[in-house]
């Protein structure tokens, strides 16, 4: 599969994750409203929720991976701040999977909100690079560089964004869950 075809299958996911995230906001949402009680609601227990976050989580670690060691795309400066975030999410969320750690939301849910902050200033110095000087970024691998830009506004920040979104989602549902 061609660099182009994986991008575009990363920028689908994301979009995917995009609208999972809408789904699962809208249905706790509808959930609170109708005054039911969540945790009665609940079909899904905890455990499986993390374990689906956890999934994400690599599978988005993975994907990085795939870009700078297969693809050879060089990660900026800003990439390497959301890789710090996302590789050491996946592993809490593994294993806090694997111990049934009913707390693991605490200590992955910071990791998440940083990472989405920071794909996000990434995502808006993408669209304005004189938000930050040239200093901060190499010459080599500047962080205004738009490796892809799917359907007209999916970037790789984009894509690291939307999976911390959507693993916070979950992390925040696994609190609710038996």
């Amino acid at each position: 599969m061609s660099l182009d075809q994986m991008l575009r299958l990363f920028a689908v996911a994301a979009l995917a994750c995009n609208v999972a995230s809408l789904g699962l906001v809208a249905a706790a949402v509808l959930r609170r409203g109708r005054g039911s009680d969540a945790r009665g609601a609940a079909v899904v227990g905890a455990r499986a929720v993390v374990g689906v976050a956890a999934l994400f989580a690599l599978g988005a670690a993975l994907g990085s991976l795939y870009l700078s060691e297969i693809a050879h795309l060089e990660p900026c400066r800003w990439c390497w701040f959301q890789r710090i975030a996302m590789y050491p999410l996946a592993l809490v969320l593994v294993v806090g999977w694997f111990r049934r750690d009913r707390g693991v939301h605490l200590y992955g849910l910071p990791m998440c909100l940083a990472g989405a902050a920071m794909s996000t200033w990434h995502y808006l110095l993408q669209h304005f690079p004189d938000l930050e000087g040239a200093t901060t970024c190499s010459i080599t691998s500047p962080c205004a560089v738009r490796y892809a830009w799917e359907f007209g506004f999916v970037s790789i920040p984009y894509m690291a964004g939307s999976v911390f979104v959507l693993v916070g989602v979950l992390l925040n549902l696994s609190r609710h869950r038996a």
